[in-house]
């Protein structure tokens, strides 16, 4: 029997083993989407406590304590860091083939030292190391960043954002981790909801003026662009349920428009119209900008309506959403390659029902332009586990070219989720060092660990024009 996550955690075979340690295990990390708060890694506070640290914000940890039959009030609620950490270590040890288990244990072990596994026999203990080290320093986010040898951050902003913290980060000179934004206008495209009239006024603030059509609308869209890609931007990101084809003319676009920012409610046909405009206006302008273009689909939101309306969104009640996606994101990505303005683009799916579907759509755009310019994403959300990973990169393998691919992303708000990656690296290696020691690919041990190394770092850092080392 192999000893718990020892140092060779997941990796069964001597060349698992060798490619880890050759390609993956110092390479860096370029998290290229995560949702870390500028403004947290400019002001760089040394938290209060590991429960801060750990179960602030984190919806995956909080979905797993309801599951279990923890009370909100030590969720979300008002009982103490010490009391909701004391809960968390309760359902620690039931959370037998969930990622949660591995991924507590990883950031035990790598941040603060602790092999011993979480329940609530030693809660008390490890709660108390664990805010010993905290007080004693080094876990500010700019030093959790760099222990974790991360070279480039990008953010994810709202269009409107004045950007102020990324604008005083790029002054500092002691920090050695680039910190870039990457546009995500989803309001823009959420003119169905509440937010959306309150996102135009904050939008007129940004620019300066009224927006008054829809027109004056992707004006205002087109300068915030501009200011993004001044600030360093070099990707877009877009969360759909699915990606909807449906061409308007401008005038039925401009009534869309006025019946949004009136507040009436729009049909399903009058949203895909809107929708489709507006995601091909995105698409022309990140062409020309050289940005990379993210398409996160197929989230189910915000499903409990009693809990939004006390918690509010991102707060551990979305799911996978079930629609079918092929006809409309082919017509989407062909609008653009007619005309020459089809961006770099990574797709991501939620659903894994959906991967032999985008792993298939990449074959049809893809061009000289880049290695790879139709990425399929890594696995998200609730994919990012053992099996999901495994299942990405294997219909990826199938079905495009697995050495070119961009790799692994964070997709987190916390400064302890960085060893994801290695969970991603180890999962990559074991899966093609299987492959070798069943004879499927040769024993090319340095090209195999470049390959890795390529997957973990490079092509993501190729890809989107940067140069991090």
């Amino acid at each position: 029997m192999k000893k718990f996550m020892d140092k060779d955690f997941l990796l069964s075979t001597k060349t698992a083993k060798e490619i880890y340690k050759k390609g993956a295990e110092k390479t860096p990390i370029f998290d290229w989407h995560c949702h870390l708060s500028p403004k947290e890694i400019y002001e760089n506070k040394r938290p209060a406590n590991i429960a801060e640290l750990w179960l602030g914000g984190d919806h995956y940890k909080w979905r797993a304590m309801r599951s279990y039959g923890i009370s909100e009030e030590y969720i979300t609620g008002r009982k103490s860091a010490k009391e909701k950490f004391l809960k968390w270590a309760e359902v620690v040890p039931y959370l037998i083939g969930n990622p949660l288990y591995h991924w507590t244990h990883l950031e035990l072990q790598r941040y603060f030292g602790i092999t011993e596994t979480l329940s609530p026999q030693n809660a008390e203990a490890i709660w108390k190391k664990c805010n010993d080290m905290i007080k004693a320093g080094g876990f500010t986010p700019r030093e959790l960043i760099e222990k974790s040898n991360v070279k480039c951050v990008c953010t994810t902003d709202d269009a409107a954002d004045t950007l102020e913290y990324h604008k005083l980060l790029s002054e500092e000179k002691d920090f050695k981790c680039k910190v870039i934004p990457a546009f995500r206008p989803d309001k823009a495209l959420n003119i169905n909801q509440p937010s959306f009239i309150p996102w135009v006024a904050a939008m007129e603030k940004a620019v300066g003026r009224e927006i008054l059509s829809f027109a004056g609308l992707k004006q205002a869209l087109k300068e915030r662009i501009d200011f993004f890609d001044k600030m360093g931007c070099r990707a877009s990101d877009h969360a759909l349920s699915y990606i909807p084809y449906e061409e308007a003319d401008e005038k039925e676009l401009e009534a869309i428009f006025k019946k949004g920012v009136e507040g009436k409610r729009l049909t399903d046909g009058e949203l895909d119209k809107y929708t489709t405009a507006l995601l091909k206006f995105f698409g022309e302008q990140y062409a020309e900008k050289g940005w990379v273009m993210e398409l996160h689909i197929g989230a189910l939101r915000n499903n409990n309506t009693k809990m939004f309306k006390k918690l509010g969104a991102d707060t551990g009640f979305d799911s996978i959403d079930d629609r079918e996606i092929a006809k409309g994101l082919s017509l989407f990505l062909d609008s653009l390659s007619k005309n020459d303005s089809l961006p770099k683009t990574v797709l991501f799916t939620l659903n894994p029902k959906d991967n032999y579907v985008l792993g298939s759509m990449l074959g049809n755009f893809q061009t000289s332009e880049a290695s790879s310019k139709i990425q399929f994403g890594s696995a998200w959300w609730f994919n990012d586990n053992y099996d999901g990973m495994r299942a990405q990169l294997s219909a990826l393998a199938n079905l495009g070219v697995l050495s070119k691919f961009v790799g692994m992303i964070t997709d987190s708000r916390s400064f302890l989720s960085y060893p994801r990656h290695e969970y991603f690296r180890r999962i990559l290696c074991e899966l093609i060092g299987e492959w070798v020691e069943e004879g499927k690919y040769p024993e090319d041990i340095k090209f195999l660990s470049q390959v890795v190394s390529d997957i973990s770092f490079n092509n993501a850092e190729k890809y989107f024009g940067l140069e991090l080392k």
